[in-house]
């Protein structure tokens, strides 16, 4: 659906992207992550036809952007941090105009306003005034004019920015209900959002493409070993030597010593090509410990992206 292929972008003499190249299936949901400055709005911009890529070449639903750059913009919705709403109109009224804009046929306007209003849940303030709506509303009234038209791919750089928690959920949901319906590509600085919403991520760090794979695969692929916690009821200086027994166990460190409670709390870093869990349960309980918790502390896509981008730093300065 999304092709790009060694994307460059350069403005004077500052290059802002180099190298890009990636692809997003049909009816997938990419995360896009990156710093401040690292080139995620560039590509975004090259990709939506707002913006010629220097060299190197990207097709949207097919098209060319730039050989063909308004089919392109009829197959995406486009949906920018800082959305272009109009406070004193009316929600409806609004929709209309952004649907005129977009060459929206006239017979064809009203349903397909509708259509969007209802996909994001504003049917019951179409009639209100846009500057009068809380925050988490304008954002969906943007997100219906990205709607309009039915496009077959959706970008949306960040699409929860200042909201609270809960208008947070309530986008996030909507974007969920997308999947297998439309191509989708997230821009967003909240990580946690992305591990809850996509198949896919894609790095960018200084203008290049530094990791694309599913969140799981990332963490297998970086992880130097497997961290797992376990909280036991047994003495702590039997518990490390029985666990220092074992193969597969790089390091042991208790947490914190038996209490008045008898409960002992060990970190365990394992080989990260195994899982040990069923034998070190076996081992535990078959010494007569009563074993109260288990469980493989895996990396968040944030401990992914800071090693990465820390990673790359380092290899720059050397």
């Amino acid at each position: 659906m999304i092709v790009a292929e060694n994307l460059k972008k350069t403005y004077n003499r500052v290059t802002a992207i180099e190298d890009v190249s990636f692809e997003v299936a049909e009816g997938e949901i990419l995360g896009f992550l990156g710093p401040n400055g690292a080139g995620k709005t560039t590509t975004m911009r090259i990709l939506t036809g707002y913006s010629p890529p220097t060299s190197g070449r990207a097709t949207v639903a097919g098209y060319d952007v730039m050989e063909s750059s308004l089919q392109v913009r009829q197959n995406i919705g486009y949906l920018p941090e800082n959305t272009p709403l109009y406070p004193e109109m009316e929600v409806i009224n609004f929709l209309g105009f952004v649907s005129e804009i977009k060459g929206i046929s006239p017979g064809d306007r009203a349903r397909r306003i509708q259509e969007a209003m209802e996909e994001t849940g504003i049917t019951d303030v179409a009639q209100r005034t846009i500057g009068k709506l809380s925050k988490g509303y304008r954002q969906r009234v943007g997100l219906a004019q990205a709607l309009l038209g039915d496009p077959k791919v959706l970008i949306l750089d960040e699409p929860t920015v200042g909201l609270d928690p809960n208008q947070i959920r309530e986008i996030r949901e909507l974007i969920k209900n997308m999947l297998g319906k439309r191509t989708v590509i997230l821009s967003t600085h909240i990580l946690p959002e992305v591990s809850m919403i996509c198949d896919r991520v894609l790095i960018i760090h200084e203008g290049r493409i530094v990791a694309a794979d599913a969140v799981g695969e990332l963490s297998r692929r970086m992880a130097k070993s497997r961290e797992i916690r376990l909280t036991v009821k047994a003495p702590a200086d039997e518990v490390q030597s029985a666990l220092k027994e074992m193969q597969g166990i790089l390091k042991a460190e208790c947490l914190n010593l038996s209490g008045s409670d008898g409960l002992c709390q060990v970190s365990l870093a394992t080989d990260p090509n195994q899982d040990l869990r069923p034998a070190l349960a076996s081992r535990l309980v078959g010494r007569g410990w009563d074993l109260y918790e288990i469980r493989s502390m895996d990396p968040t896509l944030e401990d992914i992206f800071i090693e990465i981008v820390a990673g790359e730093k380092k290899e720059v300065e050397a």
